[in-house]
C-alpha cells in the first residue's frame, strides 16, 4: 500500500513539474520564435537580404556601422515597405488570437471565434459601407480625423453585430452557445447581404477596395496605416490580460464566477467591447482575416492548459507568428504577384476546423 501511494505521489509530481516547465517556458520560446519569424520574414522578399544585414539596419542608421549606397537603398525597402508590414501584421495577429482565446475562454467553447460569431462580417460592412458612402459626409470632417474614419466605422459594425449576437443568445440571463453560432450566422449572412447591396452601388475603383477588404492582405501597409490602426490594435493587447483571473473563475461556470466574485456581465461587456475594437482594427487595415482567432487559441489550450494568466501572453505572441508565416508565404509563392492573405489563413485553418468539428462529434456521441 505504501508502495502503490509512493508511486502515485511519485506520478502526480513529475506531471506536476512538466506542466509547471511548460508553463515557465511556453511565453520565452515563443518569444525567441517570434523574433526569429520576424528577422527570417524581413530578408524575404523581391530583394533578398541576409538575417545580418536586417539585424544591422539601426545600427547604419545610427552611424555605428559604415554603410554603402547599395545597404542605403536595401534600407530604404526595408524600412518603407517591409517594415510597417511586418509592424502591421505582428499587431493584428496578436490582436486577432487574443480576441479568439478571451472569446473562448468566455463563452467555454473552442468554436467562438469572431468570424464565425459574425463579428468579421459586421466589421467589414462598417468598412464596405464607409468606402461606399463616405464621401457623402467625409468632407465635413477635418484633415486630422479623416485617417480614422475607416477604423471607427468597422469597430462600430463590429460592436454592433456582436451586441446584436450576444443578445439573441442571451435568455433568462444565461447565454446560449447553441443560439450564439446560430445567431453569429444569421448575423453574418445578413452583413453578407448588405454588403452585397454595398458593392451593387459602389463604382468601379470603390469595388477594387471592396476586394481588398472580402480577400484580406497586408499588401497596402504603410507607416501611416500602422500609426492609424496602433491605438485602436494596442487597447485590446494591453486590456485583455488583465481580464484572466476573471475569465479563469468564468471557466468554472457563471454562477461560480459571481460566487468568487467576479462580475461576469461587466467583463462579459469589457470582452465585447475589446474584442470589437480589435476586429474593427483588424478589418479596418487589412481586411478580413479569418481562422486565426480559432486554430492559435485552441491548439494553445491544448497544449498549455486553460490557465488565461499564461495562455493569453502565449497566444498573442504565436498569432503574430503565424501571422507572419502566412503573410511570407502569400508574397513568395506566386511571385511575382501576391496571393490574398485571407486565402492562406482560410487553407490553413479549415482543415483544421474540420478536425475540431470531427473531434467534438466524437466527444458528444
Amino acid at each position: 500500500m505504501t508502495t502503490a501511494k509512493s508511486s502515485t505521489w511519485g506520478v502526480a509530481r513529475s506531471q506536476h513539474i512538466s506542466r509547471t516547465l511548460r508553463h515557465d517556458l511556453a511565453v520565452p520560446l515563443l518569444l525567441v520564435l517570434f523574433v526569429l519569424t520576424l528577422v527570417v520574414c524581413a530578408t524575404i522578399g523581391s530583394v533578398p537580404m541576409s538575417p545580418g544585414f536586417v539585424a544591422g539596419m539601426p545600427f547604419r542608421k545610427l552611424g555605428v556601422i559604415a554603410s554603402s549606397a547599395a545597404d542605403a537603398q536595401n534600407d530604404a525597402v526595408l524600412l518603407a515597405i517591409r517594415a510597417p508590414r511586418l509592424v502591421l501584421g505582428m499587431l493584428i495577429g496578436s490582436t486577432l488570437a487574443l480576441s479568439g482565446v478571451a472569446l473562448q475562454g468566455l463563452f467555454r467553447n473552442a468554436l467562438a471565434d469572431p468570424a464565425l460569431l459574425g463579428i468579421s462580417s459586421g466589421s467589414a460592412l462598417g468598412a464596405v459601407a464607409s468606402i461606399v458612402f463616405g464621401a457623402h459626409v467625409i468632407h465635413v470632417l477635418s484633415a486630422s480625423v479623416m485617417p480614422f474614419v475607416l477604423p471607427f466605422a468597422a469597430f462600430a459594425g463590429a460592436m454592433v453585430s456582436m451586441v446584436a449576437i450576444e443578445r439573441m443568445a442571451r435568455f433568462e440571463g444565461r447565454t446560449s452557445i447553441t443560439m450564439l453560432l446560430l445567431a453569429g450566422i444569421a448575423v453574418n449572412a445578413l452583413c453578407q447581404a448588405a454588403m452585397g447591396f454595398c458593392v451593387y452601388m459602389a463604382n468601379d475603383a470603390q469595388l477594387r477596395t471592396i476586394t481588398f477588404w472580402n480577400l484580406g492582405s497586408l499588401g497596402g501597409a504603410t507607416w501611416t496605416t500602422v500609426l492609424s490602426a496602433a491605438p485602436f490594435l494596442s487597447v485590446p493587447l494591453l486590456v485583455l490580460p488583465r481580464c484572466a483571473r476573471s475569465l479563469d473563475a468564468i471557466l468554472l461556470g457563471e454562477a461560480e464566477a459571481g460566487h468568487l466574485g467576479v462580475s461576469v456581465e461587466r467583463t462579459k461587456r469589457i470582452v465585447f467591447m475589446l474584442v470589437a475594437l480589435g476586429v474593427g482594427a483588424s478589418v479596418a487595415s487589412a481586411g478580413i482575416i479569418g481562422f486565426v482567432g480559432l486554430v492559435v487559441p485552441h491548439l494553445l489550450r491544448l497544449a498549455l492548459g486553460p490557465k488565461h494568466r499564461i495562455l493569453m501572453p502565449a497566444t498573442a505572441l504565436a498569432g503574430a507568428t503565424l501571422l507572419l508565416i502566412a503573410d511570407a508565404v502569400a508574397r513568395t509563392i506566386v511571385s511575382p504577384a501576391e496571393l490574398p492573405l485571407g486565402l492562406v489563413t482560410a487553407a490553413i485553418g479549415t482543415p483544421f476546423f474540420l478536425a475540431l468539428l470531427v473531434r467534438e462529434r466524437r466527444s458528444l456521441a
